[in-house]
């Protein structure tokens, strides 16, 4: 079943190939204010983000049950689609996590910037949700990696 409509697709901007669309959702994250590691998907075969509605969709191969954190598995069926605001993904479809032996829907997630923390909250239809700090989400890439060593080896040298 697919639920992006070919009208949307013409207002996109599509990308193709799993790399390109790990990095153009990868930059999206980012811009959108949300941790770089909150996706895990691989295999992406089509992805796309309509700029004036924040709609975006992931395609890939098979619906699988992937990532693995704090006790909950996150299962990511053969298509994903959301609606990205600043801090919040809303109306969020394909994707379900299980606790204990319950599989919920997933249909909002929100980053909170201003507790003492910051956190990243998970929403379910029924009302039910789950807060992580964000930095369970970050995941450190190799730009930042190098990016520290050279600050390391500037400091070094003073």
């Amino acid at each position: 079943m697919t639920l992006v409509k070919q009208e949307m697709k013409a207002k996109a901007e599509v990308y193709y190939g799993d790399q390109t669309c790990r990095e153009k959702f990868a930059l999206l994250l980012q811009e959108k204010g949300f941790p770089n590691g909150l996706l895990t998907l691989q295999d992406i075969q089509e992805c796309g983000y309509v700029e004036d509605t924040g709609f975006v969709w992931l395609r890939h191969k098979k619906k699988r049950d992937l990532y693995k954190f704090e006790d909950v598995v996150i299962s990511y069926d053969t298509e994903i689609t959301a609606y990205f605001e600043p801090n919040k993904i809303k109306n969020l479809t394909g994707v379900k996590a299980k606790e204990f032996m319950f599989w919920v829907t997933l249909t909002e997630i929100y980053v909170d910037e201003q507790s003492p923390s910051a956190s990243i909250t998970f929403k379910t239809p029924v009302g039910l949700s789950r807060t992580f700090p964000v930095s369970t989400f970050k995941v450190q890439t190799i730009n930042e990696e190098v990016k520290w060593l050279a600050a390391e080896e500037t400091t070094e040298g003073k």
